[in-house]
């Protein structure tokens, strides 16, 4: 069984092909393909609080492909959710629908707090340490998702306004990064010691610089080093010295501010990187429905 899943985040829109294999235990999933266009519709919404026009005939293109390409892979079913841009977009509907009309594609806004959920059905922490405490952390354009696990088991999660886009915007106020560290520090207080858990772009793109075996975590000394000469290097530089895309190199900063700020506010020493996302949670979310109708 081929299944689909599309995220339309504030920075990116994504296309996860993957192949469900059913077998005697769990069901296997195999990524057959992933497909990544810079969209950035945040640099239109949280800026002028719509999808403009040249935004939104990049869209309807990518939306084109992408399904061109569930159709070239026999794609038996899909879902495509967006997030935080379009929940924050007074057109969202009208693009939706704009979107449905041309490629018959179904969009759905989500929530932040389903976001958060899509991505921890993906079982984030089934192979951690039951006795230790884990803060989640997925960085977007628009949004922080933060889930915290204690004892193997998820006992807070929030979504928080603040993102890469956002934050090189100067749309980020002060007071809802001390609601956040507020926040965070309160459900971890008990904790001995916690890890971070990352998922997204940035934390994977500053995990492959890394040069760190998989499965190796990546300590916060280093997420420090590389927030600070990033931080003082301009955009042609960051792209030079690091390899990176543009669309990359600009958010890289503001993402590794955040993780670095909430890791200091929990004390995390290192933080894992699995390779896991919204889309990811998209997969497994979707197969659930299928067997259970």
């Amino acid at each position: 069984m081929i299944l689909a899943a599309i995220d339309i985040g504030s920075n990116a829109a994504r296309l996860l092909i993957t192949e469900v294999v059913i077998s005697t235990t769990e069901p296997q999933y195999n990524k057959l393909n992933l497909v990544r266009v810079p969209l950035r519709l945040g640099f239109d919404v949280f800026e002028t609080g719509i999808i403009g026009a040249d935004k939104l005939t990049m869209f309807t293109y990518t939306m084109q492909a992408f399904q061109l390409i569930m159709k070239a892979y026999s794609v038996v079913q899909y879902k495509a959710y967006a997030t935080s841009a379009m929940r924050d977009a007074t057109n969202g509907n009208e693009v939706i629908n704009h979107i449905k009309k041309v490629t018959d594609i179904n969009i759905e806004i989500i929530t932040g707090d389903k976001e958060a959920m899509i991505v921890y059905e993906n079982h984030i922490a089934e192979n951690m340490d039951n006795d230790k405490s884990y803060l989640y952390i997925d960085v977007g354009g628009g949004r922080t998702e933060c889930s915290y696990f204690n004892n193997g088991k998820l006992v807070f999660k929030k979504s928080y306004n603040i993102g890469t886009i956002r934050l090189l915007k100067n749309m980020v106020q002060l007071h809802e990064w001390e609601t956040m560290k507020e926040e965070i520090k309160n459900a971890t207080k008990d904790a001995k010691e916690v890890s971070a858990i990352g998922s997204g772009g940035n934390i994977n793109k500053v995990f492959s610089l890394s040069k760190k075996k998989d499965g190796k975590p990546l300590p916060v000394e280093l997420l420090r080093d590389y927030y600070k000469e990033m931080s003082n290097q301009t955009l042609a530089q960051r792209m030079n010295n690091y390899g990176l895309r543009e669309d990359r190199a600009d958010v890289l900063v503001p993402a590794l501010q955040i993780y670095t700020n909430l890791m200091r506010w929990t004390n995390a020493k290192e933080i894992y990187v699995p390779k896991i996302g919204l889309a990811d949670g998209l997969i497994k979310h979707l197969y659930q429905e299928i067997i259970t109708a």
